[in-house]
């Protein structure tokens, strides 16, 4: 206990004593919500690594998927480097960091207002973020008070005030900037983390090969295998659809969320866009991979205590009981790993939330002439709101982690994927192609929250998030353009001349 206890004593005065080094970067809107766009590759492809991945990923979704896959689940980290990450950045973050920058938008909602020439837009944009961040948020807590019970026997309340405070102190001094370098920090703690965690569960069940080799012998209890051993094992798993689905939530659900998004807005230059491509990815590959991988031997695990009394299993548990077996200093270690995941990610969804409802809905709206101060201390009572709201909720989270976390991705991502990205790159998006999209993501999740049309809520988010893909395109061919002088002056910041260097460019003049 006592070096459990040392190690999350030494993380939280970390994480404070950069809040207050991050101080000088608040004085402005830009400082605050964007770090003065001026971060570099490392910093930002870590935010980005550490606010995708978290304690939902860690404890809910590697015990649920692992438990149903097996070692395919391991695909959904693999669709994860290499959609969520590699071609995210490929595909969104030049653009995203130079169209933002030309039109001054400081937030997704922000973006859809000035692309599209809407006040509106902003306002609805503005509201789905703030309503749609806070399950994400209460499932955070979620995964993270499962681990601090079965490391210290501490209460669900009082994890879950503990990390809501100290995160709320170093995003209220720092902002973007003492969440990017905490970020940095956490994603360090996070890869050594994962490693040694892998390595020292796979060693107790006598090595890789023989880990695999029980798992082999397990039948099937998914219908169509017919109970056949193997499944488990097997390249696709025994349900490669369903997996599939989850491939395609978690992965392309990053492109149309507002805190992954947002750190392309950011980015300092070229290169960091370069080298952030590179890093992030390699950055997925071993913490979304490690921890499916390491979610795919769930089943290794099985116990009496991972069973409600109807003998359904309890997903969110499986984790952590796998991880109960482990010496004291490696719980203290997994202990900090989830800490630094889940701060992470909640303190980009607090820093979101807060930027949005203040610049996107009380600025200009409710709160007329707000001076550039006034809007970063209005951000930061917001994001105690925030903080206290979703406390609220967590305390009584009503399902299990990865149905929260799919309800949450679902909207956000099938409302805002479609726009975005289009926007970005296609002149011809309209208004009412936009206004269709978010009604589609947000309908199809919440619809199917009452009616169940589509079974799991995983598979929901990512019908919400094609639908949207399809939406938009169809409309915009179907109804009035936007103005072409504005449209064209927008994407014009594309073609503005820059001088480089041949090591970046081999064209002659």
């Amino acid at each position: 206990m006592g070096i459990k206890l040392f190690l999350l004593i030494i993380f939280f005065a970390v994480m404070v004593g950069v809040g207050f080094y991050s101080r000088r970067h608040v004085k402005s809107v830009d400082g605050f919500v964007l770090g003065g766009r001026s971060v570099g590759p490392w910093l930002t492809a870590f935010a980005y690594g550490t606010s995708y991945f978290s304690a939902v990923v860690f404890v809910g979704y590697a015990g649920q998927f692992g438990w149903k896959y097996g070692i395919a689940s391991t695909w959904i980290g693999i669709g994860n480097a290499l959609i969520g990450s590699l071609l995210a950045w490929v595909v969104l973050g030049r653009r995203t960091k130079v169209m933002t920058q030309h039109l001054r938008a400081k937030t997704m909602p922000d973006f859809f207002g000035q692309r599209y020439g809407s006040k509106a837009l902003k306002i609805v944009a503005s509201v789905i973020v703030f309503v749609f961040l806070i399950p994400y948020t209460a499932s955070v807590y979620n995964g993270l008070s499962r681990l601090f019970g079965m490391a210290f026997n501490i209460p669900y309340t009082w994890c879950v005030i503990a990390m809501a405070v100290f995160t709320a102190i170093y995003v209220i001094l720092g902002g973007y900037m003492a969440t990017a370098i905490n970020d940095f920090i956490q994603g360090i703690i996070m890869l050594f983390g994962i490693v040694a965690v892998i390595a020292s569960v796979l060693n107790g069940q006598g090595g890789f090969m023989e880990a695999v080799s029980k798992m082999a012998q397990i039948p099937s209890d998914v219908p169509a295998t017919m109970g056949q051993p193997g499944a488990f094992t097997s390249f696709f798993g025994p349900d490669p659809l369903n997996l599939l689905g989850v491939v395609i939530l978690t992965s392309l659900g990053t492109w149309g969320l507002p805190q992954m998004v947002g750190k392309f807005y950011a980015i300092k230059d070229e290169k960091s866009i370069n080298t952030g491509t590179v890093i992030s990815t390699l950055f997925a590959i071993v913490i979304s991979g490690g921890c499916y991988f390491l979610g795919g031997f769930g089943r290794l695990f099985d116990a009496p205590e991972l069973h409600d009394e109807a003998g359904n299993m309890i997903f969110d548990g499986i984790i952590p009981h796998m991880l109960s077996t482990l010496p004291d200093i490696l719980i203290g270690i997994v202990v900090v790993l989830v800490l630094s995941a889940s701060m992470s990610t909640l303190a980009s969804l607090v820093l979101t939330s807060s930027s949005t409802l203040t610049l996107d809905f009380l600025k200009d709206n409710v709160m007329k002439d707000m001076s550039e101060k006034k809007q970063v201390r209005t951000m930061q009572v917001m994001v105690v709101f925030f903080i206290v709201l979703s406390v609220v909720i967590a305390m009584d989270p009503p399902t299990f982690i990865a149905q929260l976390m799919g309800i949450s991705w679902g909207a956000l991502a099938g409302a805002f994927l479609a726009p975005f990205m289009y926007g970005l790159y296609w002149k011809g998006v309209t208004r009412a192609a936009v206004w269709a999209s978010f009604a589609a993501g947000v309908g199809i999740t919440v619809l199917n929250l009452f009616f169940h049309f589509i079974a799991s809520p995983i598979n929901a988010g990512a019908v919400a998030m094609v639908a949207g893909l399809i939406v938009v395109p169809v409309v915009s061919v179907l109804t009035p353009k936007l103005k072409k002088d504005r449209v064209d002056e927008i994407f014009a910041c594309y073609d503005e001349k820059v001088t480089i260097t041949k090591k970046r460019s081999l064209e002659q003049n």
